[in-house]
């Protein structure tokens, strides 16, 4: 049985992918600061994008953005905030959230991958 981690990092590297066919350039993964986490930052020629990856079996339950509740979006914003302190851009800032649905896990061939673009503000 895979770990927690490890799933998630399959399902990142789904997203990864998909932000790669959409043009994107991944920047970092995982950033980490006593703040909070982020999954993903990547940028297009428009946008510097901040990216929650959720993965879930199924939306039987709740969607999977639901799970970005105001905690984490705090967090988030913060994490997002230092990040920013640190590396110039000319880019506008956004917050998106990936939400990946592998009903068989990793074994999923095809996931289901709902892209929500400045989810949250």
């Amino acid at each position: 049985m895979l770990r927690h981690r490890d799933l998630g990092a399959w399902g990142e590297e789904q997203a990864t992918k998909y932000l790669k066919k959409q043009g994107c350039r991944i920047l970092e993964r995982n950033f980490s600061c006593r703040f909070g986490e982020i999954d993903l930052i990547a940028a297009d020629r428009r946008y510097l994008r901040f990216v929650e990856v959720k993965l879930r079996k199924s939306d039987a339950f709740a969607r999977a953005a639901e799970f970005v509740d105001w905690r984490k979006q705090s967090r988030l914003r913060t994490a997002a905030e230092l990040w920013l302190s640190q590396h110039e851009t000319e880019l506008q800032p956004r917050f998106d959230v990936v939400e990946i649905y592998a009903p068989q896990g990793v074994e999923t061939k095809k996931p289901i991958i709902n892209y929500l673009e400045d989810a949250f503000q």
